[in-house]
């Protein structure tokens, strides 16, 4: 598939609504830097998106600021022990005047599907949601319907030893483009969250900013973005080097290649680059691959994470910026 080159206005275009959107998410939410500009290079390479953290630390009110930045559609599901697959995707209802069935849509028929606390729900819900992420389309009662576009999940879930979860099986932590920690805050940044939420609520000042055709403009331009062979040769480096550590059963797929590269686009559209650079890659690296790896006994055992595996292996992977800078961009 052929893609246009961005041109510098396009580009531009990319940097200022991510530049919008940000600022609406910091006056909801202040120091997380890394976890906001990962979550917009997802939105931005059209990925689905994983928030994992400790109940209270803001993951639900980054999704829910997300949603109000963006002008678009949303959907949002409080996902519960007795939720069931078409409190998901919809029903269809008889309807006796007319003597026929009504599909009801269900909230995933949205531009942006807000899953909050994923993995409180059965297994069987969780993949009411894997049609969706994967084909953008529901089937209910053998008719397929395609969803909005652009299209995008993001989910919320408490760690997998926390009372009354359920893990996400691998098939649907690998749906997901990313997944973030969100972390305590500074601080700093806590005190600024105090005087924040002092009698008010901030969320009610969060205004949209982008429209739908502006986000769908935005990944089309990211699309273009070019990715050197030396610079996709260091991304399967990365990957491959999943597979082969010792600390690590499971090594990354090869749509966890195909992903990491949209992302690592998607970062360097935000920066108003139109290629990529191996920095693109590192900083998105974990993000894109933690959750899609399982760590070893060992590694377990000796309380590694699959993050900190990632980690060590970019810092043994050769960064071809240090053998052929020029070979980086185009031309």
């Amino acid at each position: 598939m052929t893609t246009t080159v961005p041109t510098a206005a396009q580009l531009a275009e990319v940097a200022d609504l991510a530049r919008r959107v940000r600022e609406q998410l910091h006056t909801v939410l202040s120091g997380l830097d890394d976890a906001v500009d990962a979550t917009l290079a997802t939105i931005l390479a059209e990925g689905h998106l994983l928030l994992e953290d400790v109940p209270g630390v803001g993951k639900t009110t980054l999704a829910r600021a997300l949603g109000r930045a963006l002008d678009t559609t949303v959907g949002r599901i409080q996902f519960t022990p007795d939720l069931l697959p078409s409190d998901v995707t919809g029903v269809s209802v008889f309807r006796g005047d007319e003597h026929r069935f009504e599909f009801r849509p269900g909230p995933v028929f949205a531009n942006i599907v807000v899953a909050d606390e994923i993995n409180r729900a059965s297994p069987k819900t969780q993949a009411a949601l894997l049609e969706s992420m994967q084909e953008k389309a529901v089937t209910v009662d053998g008719e397929t319907r395609p969803l909005p576009s652009p299209f995008l999940v993001v989910a919320t879930q408490n760690p997998i030893d926390m009372e009354g979860t359920y893990p996400l099986p691998e098939a649907q932590r690998d749906r997901f483009m990313t997944r973030i920690a969100v972390g305590y805050p500074s601080p700093g940044d806590e005190i600024a969250m105090l005087d924040a939420h002092d009698g008010h609520d901030p969320l009610a000042e969060v205004r949209p900013v982008a429209t739908a055709a502006d986000l769908e403009r935005a990944i089309a331009t990211v699309r273009g973005i070019y990715a050197s062979p030396a610079v996709k040769q260091y991304l399967v480096d990365v990957v491959r080097g999943t597979r082969g550590s010792a600390d690590l059963r499971l090594g990354a797929s090869p749509r966890s290649s195909l992903q990491l590269l949209a992302a690592a686009k998607a970062r360097a559209a935000m920066a108003g680059r139109d290629h990529v650079l191996p920095d693109d890659v590192k900083a998105l690296a974990a993000p894109v691959l933690a959750h899609r790896v399982i760590p070893a006994a060992q590694a377990r055992a000796a309380g590694r994470s699959a993050e900190a595996v990632i980690h060590d292996i970019l810092a043994r992977v050769a960064v071809p910026a240090a053998r052929a800078p020029e070979a980086l961009s185009r031309g």
